[in-house]
């Protein structure tokens, strides 16, 4: 079995299968009448040696205890892929059981007995009963029962309204869109006569409880104060040309004439 373990205190570290295969074996006097005594002896020798300090398991262990104050790119690779195939099977699993959950929520609402209308009574009666109206209307057009689909709307309302308390930005998307439907159902499905009041009256409700949907939620935008990457220092710079010296030969100027002594 090929050896990619690092050396240690310069020395190589052998894995626990070459350990196994470089373990002497036991006194053949001590294995005799005992079939497969020799293997185990090998074994348990091998198992005590990798233990010891620059040993197989010994470094796999170093390795575990030094994993949880490591970043990611200094764990071990062995850690790293032990990791995301536990990740990955979990993810399986929680999208097939969420499937599974799905599948039965969905079935138990179709098998839901059709309900009353009610009879519109009351404060909530104004509002529940133009939506039980709408649904049972348009649920004749469709392949599931009346009550499943109210049984639907108040799921959604309900994971919404807790959802949005806890901050979920999906639930309080949801909960707009419950709210948002809601009042065009009321709306559609309210008497002629009534239909502002009714209309009026989900929304006021809506907004009460929306201060819980949306607890926390602010209009204020965000301003972040980064101090600039690159900082500009003017400065100004005066380039001169200083002339080159002139020779003491070449110098052919009127202080140089001299009169002709005779």
């Amino acid at each position: 079995m090929p050896n990619n373990d690092k050396p240690v205190k310069g020395q190589e570290n052998p894995s626990f299968f070459d350990l196994i295969d470089q373990t002497p074996s036991p006194p053949v006097l001590e294995l005799d009448g005992k079939p497969g005594a020799r293997r185990l002896a090998r074994l348990r020798a091998a198992w005590k040696e990798s233990w010891e300090e620059g040993g197989f398991l010994y470094r796999r262990w170093e390795e575990v205890f030094q994993a949880r104050h490591a970043s990611w790119h200094e764990v071990a690779n062995w850690i790293k892929a032990a990791a995301l195939f536990g990740g990955l099977s979990l993810i399986v699993l929680m999208l097939d059981a969420a499937g599974d959950i799905a599948s039965a929520t969905l079935k138990g609402l179709s098998a839901v007995p059709a309900s009353g209308a009610g009879d519109g009574g009351g404060l909530w009666g104004t509002v529940d009963h133009p939506v039980r109206v709408f649904l049972a209307d348009q649920a004749a057009h469709l392949s599931v029962a009346p009550a499943a689909l109210y049984a639907f709307w108040q799921l959604t309302g309900l994971l919404g309204l807790v959802g949005g308390f806890f901050g979920n930005a999906g639930a309080r998307i949801a909960w707009l869109l419950f709210g948002i439907g809601s009042l065009a159902m009321i709306w559609s499905a309210a008497p002629a006569g009534g239909r502002a009041a009714a209309t009026g009256l989900a929304a006021l409700m809506w907004a009460l409880a929306s201060m819980f949907a949306l607890r926390g939620l602010t209009l204020r935008p965000i301003v972040h104060n980064h101090p600039p990457q690159f900082q500009f220092n003017p400065a100004l710079h005066l380039h001169a040309t200083i002339p080159a010296p002139t020779p003491a030969g070449d110098d052919l100027g009127p202080d140089n004439v001299h009169p002709l002594q005779r």
